[in-house]
């Protein structure tokens, strides 16, 4: 029980701190995936907190608790951060990753914004699958601070371990959008 007290009063602090940031809950389809997420502070400088949910019918599904830190560089904003992942594949055992990795984010004009990401976990850091790999890239167009659609590209990528196949998750172009409070 005092370990439920601890983890809940460690996420409540957590959540306290990035209040002052920006709340985004945003989805996107693909040709044969869906990818689901919810994002803290991910668009402003400071800690970020993220979790996301990315299911495909024929490979299977990841799940992610991300945290990050996003750092202002002129007009760039980097990330550096990591994420724990649950890994479903199509073929393979469950397990987990821990990944590393960050991200790029650059205002264009007003309304668009570039951005990408990538992140990696190699097998010494994962299990039930060999290694980890996800990249994301697009553009943003915010018309309303409320709301945004984005167009990108999404990799995921679970390398098969003893013997199973390799699951691609994500391979494809993507349209997106997000609400942000």
């Amino acid at each position: 029980m005092k370990k439920i007290i601890v983890a809940g009063a460690a996420l409540g602090m957590l959540l306290t701190a990035t209040s002052a940031s920006a709340i985004s809950v945003n989805g996107e389809v693909g040709e044969h995936y869906t990818h689901l997420g919810v994002g803290f502070g991910t668009t402003s400088p400071g800690l970020a907190l993220s979790g996301d949910y990315t299911h495909n019918d024929d490979d299977g599904d990841v799940a992610g608790l991300g945290l990050g830190y996003n750092i202002p560089l002129g007009p760039f904003m980097a990330t550096v951060g990591g994420k724990g992942l649950y890994t479903n594949p199509k073929d393979g055992d469950e397990g987990y990753a821990a990944a590393v990795g960050g991200g790029l984010q650059l205002p264009i004009a007003k309304l668009f914004t570039l951005y990408g990401d990538y992140y990696y976990s190699p097998d010494s850091l994962s299990s039930g699958i060999g290694n980890y790999k996800e990249a994301n890239a697009g553009v943003r167009l915010t018309a309303i601070p409320l709301v945004t659609v984005s167009v990108g590209y999404r990799y995921m990528a679970l390398d098969g371990k003893d013997g199973n196949r390799d699951n691609i998750v994500a391979d494809g172009a993507y349209v997106g959008g997000a609400i942000n409070f």
